[in-house]
Protein backbone atom coordinates (compact mmCIF):
# COMPACT_ATOMS: atom_id res chain seq x y z
CA UNK A 1 0.00 0.00 0.00
CA UNK A 2 0.94 3.58 -0.97
CA UNK A 3 1.82 5.67 1.95
CA UNK A 4 -1.29 7.85 2.07
CA UNK A 5 -0.73 11.56 1.51
CA UNK A 6 -2.76 14.37 3.80
CA UNK A 7 -3.56 17.58 3.30
CA UNK A 8 -2.56 19.25 6.76
CA UNK A 9 -2.49 23.18 7.84
CA UNK A 10 1.31 23.15 9.11
CA UNK A 11 0.16 26.00 11.29
CA UNK A 12 -1.85 24.03 13.18
CA UNK A 13 0.52 22.53 15.63
CA UNK A 14 0.73 21.50 19.45
CA UNK A 15 3.54 22.92 21.57
CA UNK A 16 4.97 19.60 20.97
CA UNK A 17 5.67 20.59 17.22
CA UNK A 18 3.20 17.64 15.94
CA UNK A 19 0.87 18.87 13.34
CA UNK A 20 -2.66 18.53 14.50
CA UNK A 21 -4.83 16.18 12.29
CA UNK A 22 -8.27 18.01 12.72
CA UNK A 23 -9.09 20.77 10.41
CA UNK A 24 -11.86 20.61 8.36
CA UNK A 25 -9.40 20.10 5.45
CA UNK A 26 -7.73 17.54 6.77
CA UNK A 27 -10.63 15.31 7.96
CA UNK A 28 -11.61 15.82 3.93
CA UNK A 29 -8.55 14.81 2.60
CA UNK A 30 -8.77 11.91 5.43
CA UNK A 31 -12.54 10.94 4.14
CA UNK A 32 -11.86 10.94 0.39
CA UNK A 33 -8.87 8.81 0.08
CA UNK A 34 -10.52 6.46 2.67
CA UNK A 35 -7.58 6.65 4.93
CA UNK A 36 -7.88 5.47 8.91
CA UNK A 37 -5.51 6.80 11.37
CA UNK A 38 -3.92 4.65 13.79
CA UNK A 39 -1.24 5.15 15.92
CA UNK A 40 2.56 4.27 14.06
CA UNK A 41 0.80 5.33 10.77
CA UNK A 42 3.27 6.52 7.80
CA UNK A 43 2.12 9.37 6.29
CA UNK A 44 2.92 12.23 3.73
CA UNK A 45 1.25 16.01 5.04
CA UNK A 46 0.91 18.54 2.47
CA UNK A 47 -0.13 21.93 1.92
CA UNK A 48 -0.31 24.03 -1.65
CA UNK A 49 3.39 24.98 -1.05
CA UNK A 50 5.11 22.01 1.85
CA UNK A 51 5.45 18.44 2.13
CA UNK A 52 6.85 16.39 5.32
CA UNK A 53 7.19 12.94 5.99
CA UNK A 54 5.23 11.92 9.39
CA UNK A 55 4.06 9.16 11.73
CA UNK A 56 0.57 9.31 13.22
CA UNK A 57 -0.60 9.19 17.12
CA UNK A 58 -3.28 10.04 19.21
CA UNK A 59 -2.43 13.26 21.18
CA UNK A 60 -4.63 12.06 24.38
CA UNK A 61 -3.91 15.39 26.16
CA UNK A 62 -6.10 17.04 23.07
CA UNK A 63 -7.87 13.92 22.45
CA UNK A 64 -6.83 14.28 18.69
CA UNK A 65 -4.79 12.96 16.17
CA UNK A 66 -1.35 14.26 15.24
CA UNK A 67 1.42 13.76 13.38
CA UNK A 68 5.38 13.82 13.85
CA UNK A 69 7.14 15.35 11.72
CA UNK A 70 11.21 16.13 11.48
CA UNK A 71 10.46 20.18 10.64
CA UNK A 72 14.49 20.45 9.58
CA UNK A 73 13.22 17.49 6.56
CA UNK A 74 9.69 19.79 5.25
CA UNK A 75 10.41 19.96 1.30
CA UNK A 76 9.08 22.73 -0.92
CA UNK A 77 6.60 21.78 -3.35
CA UNK A 78 6.92 22.65 -6.92
CA UNK A 79 4.82 26.07 -7.59
CA UNK A 80 1.60 24.41 -10.22
CA UNK A 81 3.00 27.62 -12.62
CA UNK A 82 6.55 25.46 -13.05
CA UNK A 83 5.08 22.20 -13.20
CA UNK A 84 3.03 23.75 -16.72
CA UNK A 85 5.72 25.55 -18.29
CA UNK A 86 7.31 22.84 -20.39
Amino acid sequence: MATPHVNVDFQNADPAGRVRLNTVGTIESLSRSGVRLANGLSVVIHDDELEADGVVSFSAEEKVWVATIDWDAIRQLPSPSAVHRG
